[in-house]
């Protein structure tokens, strides 16, 4: 296309986009105004004129010169919420594993992986002939000792037997004593009982194999509850505590949230990551979670209150965020700082005065100092 065709095009596309700008857009006023179309316009009949006798409700500002309506309210105070999102693994309330005190062969396994146990069921048996053997011959010689110093508490009477006689043989009867003692003690380790409650896990070992107290026979987990280990930002470490209420979310699948509480808390911030540990306890009275699941966890923390404002009142300009406010009745604009953003308001800092009204509706044709008129629907 022609350079002058294109500067007709432009002229005629503006002839016809100032006149309807000028008739629907009253914010557009001002700027006709500055530039000298206004008054013509008006006079031509393309932009209406307001009647004089309800100018409070139809002004527009600077081009009809009276009140400017707007619906404006006084802002809500509400918490601030602070939320933490951060990611921890789970583990039982309690964990064994289970390894014997003594060395020998596996005679017998009593449990399967996925059994449930209870505190003192046996579990395997080692092959214990020797261990037995030794029970025996420990019996026997305390028996032998006791013969002993019966026979010379019945010699002591007539003289024959000495103090120090006397003394070996309750000496040799203590010692017998002790040896069945660790003897019965080492036939007992030969059986494994389950120290806790929970459930039994994979089983390392088979039948015949010979095991040593550094061999891992199984795990036993109780997982009637989870332990979630986790770390906090240190902005939040002057806020987390024992007690406080915690959302855990499986990360691998979409699940409702589990209420937990916070059961403890590390005393320093790691230096490197600028976090602190904590652990909090979710019931699993279902059995549905497993040690090991990786979780969401969210903490809130409630702070002070803020004005809170319809998120259509914010306005922004090159000094940043502000709102309209009527304040004597007159429009005024006040910078803010915004502190948070929820789904139906917006925290905010702001020099707010008892009695300001939050400008929502009608900030287009605002101006410092402009007397407003509240419209139908305004709260005040």
């Amino acid at each position: 296309m022609k350079p002058g065709r294109q500067f007709l095009t432009i002229v005629a596309i503006t002839l016809v986009a100032l006149p309807l700008a000028a008739r629907f857009l009253p914010g557009s006023h001002p700027l006709l105004e500055a530039v000298g179309l206004l008054r013509p316009m008006t006079s031509l009949g393309i932009v209406p004129q307001a009647p004089v006798d309800s100018g409070q409700a139809q002004g527009q500002g600077w081009s009809g010169g009276g009140p400017t309506p707007v619906i404006a309210a006084e802002a809500r105070r509400l918490p601030l919420v602070d939320v933490v999102t951060t990611v921890g693994s789970a583990r039982g309330a309690q964990s064994v594993t289970l390894a014997p005190e003594v060395s020998g062969r596996l005679l017998a396994l009593r449990v399967q992986p996925g059994d449930r146990v209870a505190v003192g069921d046996v579990m395997a048996e080692l092959d214990a002939e020797a261990a037995s053997l030794a029970v025996e011959k420990a019996r026997l010689v305390l028996e032998d000792a006791r013969a002993t110093r019966q026979r010379l508490e019945r010699l002591a009477a007539s003289g024959a037997t000495t103090a120090l006689q006397k003394q070996d043989a309750e000496l040799a009867l203590r010692t017998a004593e002790l040896a069945l003692q660790a003897a019965e003690r080492d036939l007992a380790d030969h059986r494994l009982t389950a120290p806790i409650a929970g459930v039994v896990g994979l089983i390392d070992v088979d039948v015949g194999d010979l095991v040593s107290p550094s061999t891992s026979l199984t795990r036993i987990e109780d997982r009637s509850s989870l332990i979630v280990d986790f770390r906090v930002p240190e902005r939040a470490a002057s806020r987390i505590a024992v007690g406080d209420r915690v959302e855990a979310s499986l990360i691998a699948t979409p699940s409702p949230p589990i209420t937990g509480r916070i059961i403890a808390v590390d005393n320093a911030v790691d230096p490197a990551s600028r976090t602190l540990r904590a652990q909090a306890r979710i019931d699993n009275a279902d059995d549905s979670l497993r040690p090991g699941m990786a979780f969401r966890m969210t903490l809130s923390f409630t702070g002070k209150d803020y004005p809170a404002v319809d998120p259509l009142a914010i306005q922004w300009g090159s000094d940043g965020a502000y709102l309209w406010i009527v304040r004597q009745g007159k429009a005024q604009d006040l910078p803010i700082r915004i502190l948070q953003r929820n789904a139906d308001s917006v925290l905010v800092d702001a020099a707010l005065e008892p009695g300001d009204l939050i400008v929502t509706e009608g900030v287009q044709a605002l101006r410092p100092g402009a007397e407003v008129a509240l419209a139908s629907g305004a709260e005040g």
